[in-house]
């Protein structure tokens, strides 16, 4: 097989690995995220970020999105269980998975570059965790906090990518997943008629910003 040969083959199973993961996340979102644990739930939910990743990972992608890609599907595949065990577990894996993107926004943006405005809405944003979401978390509120400055921090990195303007976008979009799985873990009622809303809005906004991502930072020239 020839150099161009190779790199057509494994363009292929780039988009055919991507597409696996669009569609394993769409049928998440409208056959399992509203519905109560199983073991199809868990294994239809860990599909999407190992395929997004496999995906980076066979065109000589970014090796630090290939590992915020495998915590995320950690972390999937902890909330895809029952337990503040398995939340907690979840809790750290995303954690780490935000690590890594602060780290490759910020080498891509060489820092906090974002307005000043912004930064210092972001700043509120996290702020404002301490009212409406900090009395709640009980015996999480420490490790709560870890996670609302580290995801805000993400966000504040991401404002500087000014030449991957998906990858901007698909880190707000995670920021208001984990905004409403915050307000669905720690505010609402499990009866609540908005569950199901709710957790097709915040596994879309998190499917769909991680995609973003992949596409706006995981290769040298953007996807799109």
């Amino acid at each position: 097989m020839s150099i161009v040969e190779e790199i057509a083959l494994r363009q292929s199973i780039r988009f055919g690995l991507l597409l696996v993961g669009i569609v394993a996340a769409a049928i998440y979102a409208f056959f399992f995220c509203h519905r109560p644990p199983s073991i199809w739930k868990t294994v239809v939910k860990a599909v999407p970020m190992p395929a997004f990743a496999a995906a980076v990972a066979v065109s000589f992608g970014s090796v630090a999105v290939v590992i915020a890609l495998v915590l995320s599907a950690i972390g999937d595949i902890a909330l895809s269980r029952e337990g503040e065990k398995a939340f907690l577990t979840g809790l750290v894996s995303f954690a780490l998975a935000h690590v890594v993107y602060i780290f490759i926004f910020w080498e891509l943006s060489g820092g906090f570059t974002g307005a000043t405005s912004l930064l210092v809405a972001l700043g509120l944003v996290a702020l404002s965790t301490e009212i409406w979401l900090r009395p709640f978390t009980g015996a999480l509120r420490w490790p709560v906090r870890i996670y609302v400055g580290l995801i805000c921090t993400m966000g504040a990195a991401a404002l500087g990518l000014s030449t991957a303007s998906f990858a901007l976008l698909g880190a707000f979009a995670f920021m208001a997943s984990d905004t409403l799985l915050a307000f669905q873990r720690f505010r609402m009622q499990p009866d609540s008629q908005f569950q199901r809303p709710v957790s097709m809005a915040l596994w879309v906004l998190y499917a769909g910003g991680q995609f973003l991502i992949v596409s706006g930072v995981a290769w040298s020239t953007p996807l799109f």
